[in-house]
């Protein structure tokens, strides 16, 4: 198992990803296949962070790409790891409880 990129969140957790789901997420998600550098960035110094509304344990990580569009990278946090579930772009922040504004 290959770690794809391992990245330090401002909530003070890891999350990483591996080489083959970052292969799976891009099939799904081509669009994302550039923008690996926004998702890291999304993680690392994100724009705002939310808490998912259905899942305490899942995490939005909002970078501002241009106006009114975002690249989002969603974590799950589990006994203390965290890891990549998705990422894609939107033009609209999901509901859920922000934990982190910049």
């Amino acid at each position: 198992m290959t770690i794809r990129f391992e990245i330090t969140t401002p909530l003070g957790f890891h999350v990483r990803t591996t080489e083959t789901h970052w292969q799976r997420l891009i099939i799904k998600h081509p669009d994302i296949a550039d923008l690996e550098q926004f998702v890291q960035q999304a993680l690392h110094s994100p724009d705002e962070i939310r808490r998912s509304s259905r899942d305490e344990c899942v995490f939005l990580f909002y970078s501002i790409r241009k106006p009114q569009r975002w690249v989002v990278a969603v974590a799950r946090q589990l006994n203390g790891e965290g890891f990549l579930i998705t990422a894609y772009q939107t033009d609209a922040i999901k509901e859920g409880v922000t934990l982190w504004p910049k």
